[in-house]
């Protein structure tokens, strides 16, 4: 495997939708990366989803038979962004040492991602919905964000998209979290209503939760994402690392720079927190560096 990696969304191209092309500035950023020699560490290749006649993307569901090292998967669909064959190409990428972000956003957006579960490939059950793979805490199915009526739990409301928001990385922080000087990292984008995250229910000893943030409307903490490191799976394969995220906006380009626009349905009004303090954004800047290079390790 060469370090190539695939960013693709799990719907059509569509103008007004959360197509791939909203995340060319996550893109630009990977694509800059340089070794100590100048020469560029990854080759980034952008995609969305394109199905074929049997409903099949032929990327995804072919994805272990490509160069591909890594996969950051944006569920960005209602539920149907996912075939049965997108899922077992994407297993046995993972089977064989393919590193994998998934990540989606409020309610039922991305629940395609619950298709990615089972024994060997229990990504899927890190992100829990409204309809499927509901969080087991009762007490987490209820509103948090009371403004966008038309958006029931999960919705955390972390902050305005533009503006970011101050994480607590768990005990033992990860090595995903510190800067380049050491420190940890402080500052996620923040959104009007992320999804729920947490660990799978089987109680896989490969995950782990490594930060939380705190919603601005109940004060309440919640999950931001999940690591899982390197373990066998029941066939004997050495699965590649993995991180489930609580939403896309942590990477699309609306969140990072309001100005490059969001599709028309979007009705909350932005912040401009990170272009006011550009700490913000550089720390958003060394996750997603130390997001790569952590992915791209066997």
């Amino acid at each position: 495997m060469s370090r190539s990696i695939l960013l693709q969304t799990t719907i059509p191209d569509h103008p007004d939708d959360w197509s791939i092309e909203r995340f060319s500035l996550l893109k630009d950023h990977l694509s800059s990366l340089t070794d100590s020699d100048g020469r560029p560490l990854f080759s980034v290749t952008s995609h969305d989803r394109q199905p074929n006649e049997d409903g099949d993307d032929p990327i995804l569901s072919q994805l272990d038979q490509s160069n591909y090292s890594q996969l950051w998967l944006f569920a960005v669909d209602v539920g149907d962004g996912l075939s049965t064959a997108d899922c077992e190409g994407i297993q046995r990428f993972r089977q064989r040492g393919g590193g994998i972000l998934t990540t989606r956003d409020h309610q039922d957006l991305g629940s395609s991602l619950c298709k990615l579960s089972g024994v060997c490939h229990p990504l899927g059950a890190a992100h829990f919905f409204h309809s499927r793979n509901p969080d087991p805490d009762p007490t987490r199915q209820q509103r948090d964000d009371q403004d966008t009526e038309d958006i029931t739990w999960p919705n955390y409301h972390s902050g305005a998209n533009g503006d970011y928001q101050t994480i607590q990385p768990t005990e033992l922080v990860h090595e995903l979290l510190l800067r380049p000087d050491g420190e940890p990292i402080q500052y996620f984008p923040a959104h009007p209503h992320e999804g729920a995250v947490g660990l799978p229910a089987d109680g896989n000893p490969a995950a782990r939760i490594i930060a939380t943030g705190v919603s601005k409307i109940s004060g309440r903490s919640f999950n931001l994402a999940v690591a899982f490191e390197r373990v066998k799976d029941v066939s004997g394969y050495c699965l590649g690392r993995a991180v489930a995220e609580s939403t896309f906006h942590h990477f699309c380009d609306y969140n990072w720079n309001p100005n490059a626009g969001c599709p028309s349905f979007v009705s909350e009004p932005p912040g401009n927190g990170i272009a006011q303090y550009p700490q913000a954004l550089a720390d958003i800047h060394a996750y997603v560096t130390n997001l790569a290079l952590w992915l791209e390790e066997s």
